[in-house]
């Protein structure tokens, strides 16, 4: 019987995380194909909160959500090896400026 070889497993393709304003929704996906497409895996947000759904209706929910996002995404940010920021036009908002900052200070620079 011949013997079998197993081969090395493939080296860990780059993680990139998409920093940007949901409002860039679009874009975001558009930047989300793009990475994928070039072979590396892909963080993003997952949820637009822009966007009606029944899980942020009621608004004391929709805070606490945000906040857990907030922090969910820090820890994206955390298994990155790369940032890319979307922002049409130069728009950086708040939580972007937060997450760059971060990014920055475990030096994953944008």
């Amino acid at each position: 019987m011949p013997q079998q070889t197993i081969s090395p497993i493939a080296a860990r393709p780059p993680i990139v995380v998409l920093c940007g304003s949901i409002t860039y929704w679009d874009q975001l996906t558009e930047a989300a194909l793009y990475e994928t497409a070039a072979g590396r895996i892909v963080l993003a947000p997952g949820c637009n909160m822009n966007q009606p759904h029944p899980l942020w209706s009621d608004p004391a929910r929709a805070d606490r959500i945000k906040a857990m996002l907030d922090t969910l995404y820090l820890r994206k940010i955390d298994l990155a090896d790369d940032v890319l920021v979307v922002n049409p036009g130069g728009y950086i908002g708040d939580s972007t400026r937060r997450e760059i900052d971060y990014a920055h200070s475990l030096r994953v620079v944008p």
